[in-house]
């Protein structure tokens, strides 16, 4: 299992949805105080389900197409969160909300998405070479 470059891929994505939003904020007031994922209860659900959905990937080692599967949902979760954070940064930003900086945290899904997409291509690899070893039985 850990042998695979596709748990490591999974682990790393588990570490940016599960770890790094707790380090990083995702805007810093005017004021100076951070704004965390924890503040709005949709990007909460959805780094959740991001982290779990990486966490049964990494379980479900022996069923290669339940993974390509849940990464492909993962990816579609990611986006969604990413198109939330442009969404509120565009029509909320400036300083008419008194949001002076986005910081990094923003930038946490296109990191989990990188991570997934890579995951996803070396599960397909690993599922080819094991149709054409069934081939030449």
């Amino acid at each position: 299992m850990i042998q695979r470059i596709q748990t490591i891929y999974l682990i790393l994505a588990l570490l940016v949805t599960g770890v790094l939003p707790y380090l990083f904020p995702l805007w810093t007031m005017s004021d100076g105080s951070e704004i965390y994922f924890m503040a709005n209860m949709l990007y909460t659900v959805l780094f959740g389900l991001s982290t779990t959905l990486s966490l049964l990937c990494i379980l479900f080692y022996k069923k290669r197409q339940n993974q390509f599967v849940m990464n492909r949902l993962n990816i579609l979760l990611n986006l969604i969160l990413l198109g939330l954070f442009v969404y509120y940064s565009l029509n909320l930003s400036g300083e008419t909300v008194m949001v002076s900086e986005k910081g990094i945290g923003m930038f946490l899904p296109i990191v989990a998405i990188v991570l997934l997409v890579l995951a996803n291509k070396a599960i397909k690899k690993d599922e080819d070479l094991v149709k054409s070893v069934d081939r030449l039985r």
